[in-house]
């Protein structure tokens, strides 16, 4: 049942070409009545004045993960021995950050390792949110073309790995295919990766753990990027 509903969930919003049309979905006649412009009551779907909406970043995650699920379905001769594309390739980077993700998209793509990128900024609506994402999850599920050409910012949403809203406080975590999320630890929060079963501490003050490194990055994009690489081994 719970397959099914989110299954019925990811196939709703890609009826959806833009996030605006997913907004106008839920304004209603009454809304254009007296509000006399529909950009202001997409504003105000948008604010969550009536009820939960999805972000414009996180609306954008589902329907590239929804699309990406489609096309491996429909792709019933997928060879796995087929050349990894890089959506970093030929790319001109500037940015430390962008640059640093190009560096560790093949590893990420072919499961030598697996990077958890901690993000803080602000989001289009000027909310400071911040973080951790499973790139190589999304790697599977987004396209990464947009964010290394510019034309989108990678940000954290409530379906990452942890999500947090500094302005309504809203708090979420989701254990990835690569990562168990553990919050409820003394050391604080951990993330256990599922293939090797070891430990990445995210603790600034502690160690990264077995066979992780950390790396702080110094981006014009963000206010704090940090990345966090688990290299798995093969025996």
């Amino acid at each position: 049942m719970e397959y099914s509903t989110a299954t019925r969930f990811l196939d709703s919003i890609t009826q959806f070409k833009v996030y605006e049309d997913y907004l106008d979905s839920k304004v209603t006649p009454m809304d254009l009545f007296y509000l006399k412009s529909r950009e202001l009551a997409r504003k105000l779907v948008e604010l969550g004045h009536k009820g939960t909406v999805l972000s414009r970043e996180e609306f954008e995650e589902k329907k590239a993960a929804a699309q990406a699920a489609e096309a491996a379905k429909s792709n019933t001769f997928y060879n796995r021995t087929w050349p990894v594309t890089l959506a970093s390739a030929g790319k001109e980077l500037k940015d430390n950050f962008l640059k640093a993700l190009a560096e560790r998209e093949e590893a990420n793509r072919s499961g030598k390792m697996t990077s958890v990128i901690f993000i803080r900024d602000h989001n289009t609506l000027g909310q400071e949110v911040s973080g951790y994402i499973d790139y190589a999850h999304r790697l599977k599920t987004q396209d990464f073309e947009p964010y290394f050409s510019g034309k989108k910012r990678l940000m954290p949403g409530r379906s990452d790995l942890c999500y947090y809203n500094w302005r309504t406080q809203v708090s979420t975590s989701n254990s990835s295919p690569n990562f168990e999320v553990i919050y409820d630890d003394p050391n604080g929060l951990l993330f256990k990766n599922k293939r090797d079963k070891k430990i990445l501490n995210v603790d600034p003050l502690s160690g990264p753990g077995e066979d992780s490194n950390r790396t702080f990055l110094q981006s014009d994009l963000y206010i704090h990027v940090v990345i966090y690489d688990h290299s798995i081994r093969t025996v």
